[in-house]
């Protein structure tokens, strides 16, 4: 993937605004998860390697809905991340900051987006050559409060904040100017999916894609 691609993926991730993050048990579920979120306008999906299924749900999603940027979430090793660029991921997302794992996505010229929580992190991140990085567990940090502090020091950097994120945060976060794409799973709750309520995660994306879509625009219709 050349660097142009690289800087493509985040710019679709921009513009979705929300990347949903997921748990998935079952991968046969995966497309018709993918489906139903970009229906909704979000396609755009991180599929997290805290289940069995992440490797499958990639594959399917990136054979049956190629139209979804499709990452993995979670990464914590340069296993995973060789198992999540087999698969297909287009972008890797992780919950801490390993110079190991990022020199090696870097090195596929795929973006990751590793998790800060300080600014001696985000600092580490930088000298990386990374532009953008994830703040983990955003809530806890101190949300929209926290981020607007962080963007004094840290002009360039943008952050995709996740982590105790709501449907009634989301306009905190996307009003900062700092802020890529807001990273949350209210969309995507485990027991929705267990029941492959699919119209559910419809309203709840709905819901949150009007949030976007009022504060950004709208790249593309419903």
């Amino acid at each position: 993937m050349p660097a142009a691609t690289s800087a493509s993926v985040l710019a679709r991730i921009a513009a979705s605004g929300i990347v949903p993050v997921v748990r998935i048990e079952r991968a046969e579920d995966a497309p018709e998860l993918a489906r139903t979120l970009a229906g909704a306008g979000l396609p755009c999906i991180e599929i997290t390697f805290r289940s069995a299924a992440a490797v499958d749900a990639i594959q399917a999603i990136r054979a049956q809905v190629p139209e979804v940027l499709v990452g993995a979430g979670t990464v914590v090793s340069l296993d995973q991340l060789e198992r999540a660029l087999a698969a297909g991921a287009s972008f890797i997302v992780s919950p801490g900051l390993q110079p190991d794992v990022v020199r090696a996505s870097l090195a596929h010229d795929i973006p990751i987006l590793p998790g800060v929580y300080t600014p001696t992190e985000i600092i580490l991140a930088m000298d990386l050559g990374l532009s953008a990085v994830k703040l983990f567990p955003a809530s806890s940090a101190g949300g929209p409060a926290y981020l607007h502090a962080l963007a004094g020091p840290f002009p360039a950097m943008r952050f995709v904040p996740t982590g105790g994120i709501d449907l009634a945060d989301l306009e905190g976060y996307l009003r900062l100017p700092s802020v890529l794409a807001v990273g949350g799973s209210w969309m995507v709750r485990p027991e929705l999916l267990a029941a492959r309520d699919w119209p559910a995660v419809d309203r709840l994306a709905g819901e949150a894609v009007a949030v976007v879509r009022t504060l950004r625009g709208s790249p593309a219709a419903r």
